[in-house]
C-alpha cells in the first residue's frame, strides 16, 4: 500500500514538474519569423523580385486565396486549374470580383515552386504569386505568412489537394455576408469554415473501429478544450474578413496541423462571429497526414493550447 502511495506521489510530482516546465518555457506572445527572401515574390515576366504587401495595408483586391503547398507538384495543378477557372469566370461577369492566388511553398523539395511560377507567368503576377519559404514551417506557418502577405478584402485558405469543390466558396461568402451584416465595412469581423460534418456517417462506415474511436476522441477533445462553435475544425477551406485575419494570424502559436483549432479558439475568445457551411469534399490520394500519428500529435497540441491559454502562458495581443 505504501509502495503504491509513493509511486502515485512520484507520478503526480513528475506531471506537475512537466507542466511547470511547459509553462516556464512558453513564449507568451506569438512571434512571426520571416526571413528576408520570404518578403519578395518573383515576377516571371520582368524577372525581378518585388516586395509582398502587408496585412496592415489597405486591400486592393476583393479576394485573396492562400494555398499552402508542401511537395504538391502532382496535386497542385488540378486544384489551380479549378480555382483559377472559377475566379476568371466570376471576374468576367463582374469586374469588381478581383482576386489573387498566393501559393505558399512550405519548403518543398520537389517542383512545387516551379509549378506555381508557371501559373504566375500564365496569368500574371498580379493574379498569381508564389511565396517560397526558406524551410518547412508546417501548414499553419505557411497559411499565416500567406495571409500576412495578402491584398484581399476577403481571405480564403484552401488546401492544395483540391479536395473541396472550389465553387462552394460562394456558400461561404453568402454566410460571411450574414455574419458581418450591420458591422462597419472596414472593420467587419467574421470567420466561416467549410465543413465535412455531413459526411461523418459515410466516413465512419469506411473506417476501422480504432480509427473511428480516434476521430471521435479528437472531436471530443476539441469541444472540451478548444473550440465549441465549429464541428469540423480541420477542413482546409476557411474564409474570413481582412480585419479578422489581421487580429487572428499574428496571434497564432501553432504552426502544424492543429493551427485551425487555435485559429477558431482565438476567434471565439475575441467574440468574432463564426459560421460553418457544408461543402462538397472528396478524398484525394497523397495526403501528408499519417492517420493515427497525426491525430495523436493534434490531440497533444489541443491539450497544450488549453493549458497554455488557461494558465496565461500564452496570451492574445489585440492589434488595433
Amino acid at each position: 500500500m505504501m509502495l503504491l502511495f509513493v509511486l502515485a506521489f512520484v507520478v503526480v510530482c513528475a506531471i506537475l514538474m512537466a507542466l511547470l516546465f511547459i509553462y516556464i518555457t512558453s513564449v507568451t506572445y506569438a512571434k512571426v519569423v520571416r526571413f528576408k527572401e520570404e518578403k519578395f515574390y518573383l515576377n516571371p515576366k520582368s524577372g525581378e523580385k518585388e516586395p509582398f504587401p502587408s496585412i496592415e495595408d489597405e486591400p486592393t483586391v476583393q479576394l485573396s486565396v492562400i494555398v499552402p503547398a508542401y511537395n504538391e507538384e502532382k496535386r497542385l495543378p488540378a486544384m489551380l486549374e479549378e480555382c483559377l477557372h472559377y475566379l476568371e469566370e466570376k471576374l468576367k461577369t463582374n469586374p469588381e470580383n478581383t482576386f489573387e492566388v498566393i501559393i505558399v511553398d512550405d519548403g518543398s523539395t520537389d517542383k512545387t515552386t516551379q509549378i506555381g511560377l508557371g501559373y504566375s507567368e500564365k496569368y500574371g503576377s498580379d493574379k498569381v504569386r508564389v511565396l517560397t519559404l526558406s524551410n518547412n514551417r508546417g501548414k499553419g506557418g505557411a497559411v499565416r505568412l500567406g495571409m500576412l502577405s495578402s491584398r484581399g478584402k476577403q481571405l480564403l485558405f484552401a488546401d492544395a489537394d483540391g479536395a473541396t469543390t472550389f465553387e462552394d466558396i460562394s456558400k461561404l461568402q453568402e454566410n460571411l455576408q450574414q455574419l458581418i451584416k450591420g458591422q462597419t465595412r472596414d472593420a467587419a469581423l467574421g470567420l466561416v469554415c467549410g465543413s465535412r460534418a455531413h459526411l461523418e456517417k459515410e466516413a465512419i462506415a469506411s473506417r476501422s473501429l480504432f480509427r473511428t474511436l480516434l476521430m471521435k476522441g479528437f472531436h471530443l477533445l476539441v469541444w472540451l478544450f478548444a473550440a465549441r462553435s465549429i464541428r469540423d475544425t480541420q477542413c482546409g477551406f476557411k474564409l474570413l474578413t481582412r480585419p479578422t485575419a489581421k487580429l487572428c494570424f499574428p496571434n497564432l502559436h501553432i504552426e502544424r496541423w492543429a493551427f485551425d483549432v487555435e485559429l477558431i479558439y482565438i476567434a471565439e475568445y475575441l467574440n468574432i462571429p463564426t459560421g460553418e457551411v457544408s461543402v462538397r469534399w472528396m478524398e484525394i490520394e497523397g495526403s501528408k497526414i499519417v492517420p493515427v500519428w497525426s491525430w495523436l500529435q493534434m490531440g497533444r497540441d489541443l491539450l497544450l493550447i488549453w493549458f497554455r491559454y488557461t494558465t496565461g502562458a500564452w496570451k492574445i495581443r489585440i492589434y488595433s
